[in-house]
């Protein structure tokens, strides 16, 4: 049976993204399929793509701002994903956190990284664009954050970043989370199981 590969594009700021992250292990483990984790820049993303965050672009509609937090709420719910909090930092600049995520990637430690700068910002509500509180995050998930910060700052990794974000915005992708079977792409949380479907048919082709 062929692995297949599913391309899951995510920035940390997104609570989308983290709640894609919680569920896709379930799809690994019915599909026998891999995601492929690819860190990029939301912002920068929305600047290529000429798009805004829904908490922008919804500001003025609030049945549209409650019915977000309501189908949040449903998808939480039918996941069990009970560790799950509104960030009251939100929006948080994630520039510091998405490039130690593509320094984690070189340092060998981009599981573990990204567990716990998921959960850091969306189960216990931390401000993720503070460097002492990411250094005091990592280093009680068992990282070694004074390296990640360093590696996160050489022009390697800044460039790797953006060239993540700029190809994203080339195959299309407009925002967070993004996913690719190949080069079928699906936007959002709630395009998963479309994705399942996809993946099982390319299986069976």
């Amino acid at each position: 049976m062929n692995l297949i590969t599913v391309q899951f594009l995510f920035d940390f700021g997104s609570p989308n993204a983290y709640l894609s992250h919680k569920v896709i292990p379930q799809i690994e483990a019915r599909s026998t399929a891999k995601f492929e984790y690819i860190p990029i820049l939301l912002g920068g993303l929305f600047k290529l793509s000429n798009n805004r965050s829904p908490a922008e672009t919804n500001a003025q509609i609030p049945a549209k701002r409650a019915y977000d937090l309501l189908e949040l709420d449903r998808f939480v719910n039918k996941h069990g994903l009970t560790a799950y909090r509104r960030n009251p930092h939100f929006p948080i600049n994630t520039l510091q956190i998405m490039r130690g995520a593509v320094a984690a990637q070189s340092l060998g430690c981009f599981k573990p990284y990204v567990d716990a700068v998921f959960a850091s910002m969306w189960e216990r509500e931390k401000k993720m664009d503070e460097p002492e509180v990411i250094a005091g995050e990592l280093t009680a998930a068992g990282l070694d954050a004074s390296a990640l910060m360093a590696a996160s700052q050489s022009p390697d990794v800044k460039s790797r970043l953006l060239a993540n974000t700029q190809d994203a915005h080339a195959r299309g992708a407009f925002g967070s989370p993004t996913f690719f079977v190949g080069e079928e792409i699906f936007f959002g949380k709630d395009r998963l199981d479309d994705v399942e479907v996809e993946i099982n048919r390319v299986r069976s082709r």
